[in-house]
């Protein structure tokens, strides 16, 4: 792999934490949301990563790599459903239904999301320091 590729590979794993900040972003704003079906009631989102390995040759002679966002799921776990009848998105039958976010998890995701924002910024960083020190090397 050569030096130039470690930049790839940090931008899309950036780019890919950035995602899942903003999804976990999304379902914390939406933890405590209220409504009256189950069909309406937002569901926990996350995304799905997948690696990149190009066949096609880079200028360098080496393929080019990285991780991507394939897409985002909805979480299948049942929904939180309270007995408020005097709420007024309260269904006919007295319940109000609240999304399947868990806030604990959302925090340790994000948590964890942040931390390979970091590394990766930290790859990036010493890759660049190696490429400075490399051209010093003819000096």
């Amino acid at each position: 792999m050569s030096l130039y590729n470690i930049f790839d590979v940090a931008g899309s794993g950036m780019s890919a934490q950035t995602t899942r900040l903003n999804l976990v972003a999304s379902n914390m704003a939406n933890a405590e949301t209220v409504s009256s079906s189950t069909g309406e009631t937002y569901r926990a989102r996350q995304p799905v990563f997948g690696t990149v390995l190009q066949n096609e040759m880079s200028k360098q002679g080496s393929p080019s790599q990285g991780v991507r966002v394939l897409g985002v799921v909805e979480s299948q776990t049942p929904l939180r459903t309270e007995y408020a009848p005097q709420h007024p998105m309260a269904n006919a039958d007295g319940y109000i239904f609240k999304p399947n976010v868990n806030v604990v998890e959302e925090m340790a995701n994000m948590m964890s999301a942040s931390q390979s924002y970091k590394n990766n910024v930290e790859m990036l960083n010493t890759a660049k320091q190696l490429l400075q020190e490399t051209l010093k090397i003819g000096q």
